[in-house]
């Protein structure tokens, strides 16, 4: 028998009628022959309760006793869960992060799995049981309760089946799989049957809210197999996999994605000395802000300009830090704007196909889109525009590239 792994969302499992038909779907998955351990989330909204309770005792409760206290919300799906499975007619135990041996290292609220004992797992599977394991907790070494984060439970997902060796590890949330670009905004938007662990890595890290990205590095370390699916529909989802030497050079770009979440300051006229830059971005780092996009340029006059972005929420106090340094370094100017967005495309393509970054500029221009900074890797260009344009430029590029036909990458 094969062995899956499916991760249930917490809208997924959100009401006791949509955990008695993620029981119907576990049940119909053992019914095709396979072996399965199902991974979920709390209920939707639960977590927001419980870290609400928190906040009502302490505005900084002890990170040990928040870890005890949201690892309940998980607790409670996993016996409803089982208790749906056995009224339906199979075998279920439940179990807890604790309890299957997730162990962690001792960082509360944001721990890291470092080892999974399948053993007791696997003694369940192998007398016909049906698995329920609670997502986003383990333990440390200690035997403290640790929670992994927001987006936990994937990670969970995607651990237990590489610590299992299982076939695939399927992951049900809210939408149908991976489109091309937001079908909010391009309608055509299609859905991609396939894409590369990079590739995921990248959207995720564009601002893709699919999979949470620690859970896509997890799977492309252990070459998990990823399957994003609907727990509301029977598509067949998008597949996540190593790379396809095959069909590699026939995709160019695979999406689109967008974050609105940017913010670009600048510091203007700074004198063009060596480690300018560590002076201007440490104290920004110092600050556990984090820094995207940089763009520096060196004027005639011994001067430079350089220009970064940051999260939103973090724009007023990096523009607080940079102009602190603008006095210290005697820079001409400080300049903030909080009215961009990043568009990016994406594709694996791209590595054997050039003239992509002149195209998508070109798309743009023609629209009359002013591209203030850009960013590349590998796979994938980034610009920053202006924030008016965001549904344009996407709408853009993404019928630039052809992202609505199915003959673009990933298409069938």
């Amino acid at each position: 028998m094969s062995l899956i792994v499916q991760k249930y969302g917490g809208t997924s499992v959100g009401s006791i009628d949509r955990i008695m038909n993620v029981a119907d779907r576990v049940i119909a998955t053992r019914k095709e022959g396979h072996d399965i351990v199902v991974v979920v989330s709390a209920m939707s909204g639960e977590t927001d309760r419980l870290l609400d309770l928190a906040k009502e005792i302490s505005d900084r409760p002890s990170g040990r006793e928040l870890d005890v206290l949201l690892s309940t919300g998980e607790q409670v799906t996993i016996a409803l869960l089982s208790m749906a499975l056995e009224k339906k007619g199979f075998s279920a135990l439940s179990y807890t992060g604790a309890q299957v041996y997730i162990r962690t290292d001792s960082v509360y609220n944001k721990a890291r799995i470092i080892d999974i004992d399948g053993a007791r797992v696997n003694k369940a599977l192998h007398e016909g049981k049906i698995v329920v394991v609670a997502g986003f907790q383990g333990s440390d070494e200690h035997g403290n309760i640790t929670t992994l984060g927001r987006g936990g439970s994937d990670t969970t997902a995607v651990a237990m089946a590489a610590a299992l060796k299982a076939d695939e590890c399927q992951i049900y949330t809210d939408v149908d799989g991976v489109y091309t670009a937001d079908p909010r905004i391009v309608p055509e938007a299609r859905l991609l049957t396939r894409m590369t662990f990079e590739e995921m890595l990248e959207l995720a890290s564009l601002g893709s809210k699919v999979l949470q990205i620690r859970s896509v590095e997890f799977a492309r370390k252990y070459n998990v197999k990823l399957r994003v699916l609907s727990a509301f529909t029977n598509n067949p989802g998008t597949l996540i996999t190593a790379e396809d030497e095959e069909n590699m050079e026939q995709a160019l770009i695979s999406g689109v994605t967008y974050n609105r979440n940017e913010a670009k300051l600048t510091i203007v006229g700074v004198p063009d000395k060596p480690g300018i830059a560590f002076k201007i971005l440490g104290p920004i780092a110092d600050a556990n802000i984090e820094v995207d996009m940089i763009v520096q340029n060196v004027g005639e006059d011994n001067t430079t300009d350089l220009t970064f972005t940051v999260n939103r929420n973090d724009f007023e106090n990096a523009l607080d830090i940079l102009k602190n340094t603008a006095v210290e370094m005697d820079a001409r100017d400080v300049k903030g704007d909080k009215r961009i967005v990043k568009i990016s495309v994406v594709g694996v393509g791209m590595r054997s196909h050039a003239g992509i970054a002149s195209e998508m500029f070109k798309a743009l221009a023609d629209e009359g889109i002013n591209i203030q900074m850009i960013s590349t890797s590998e796979i994938k260009i980034s610009v920053v525009v202006d924030e008016k344009y965001l549904e344009l430029g996407v709408r853009t590029l993404h019928s630039a590239f052809g992202l609505e036909n199915n003959t673009s990458p990933g298409g069938e």
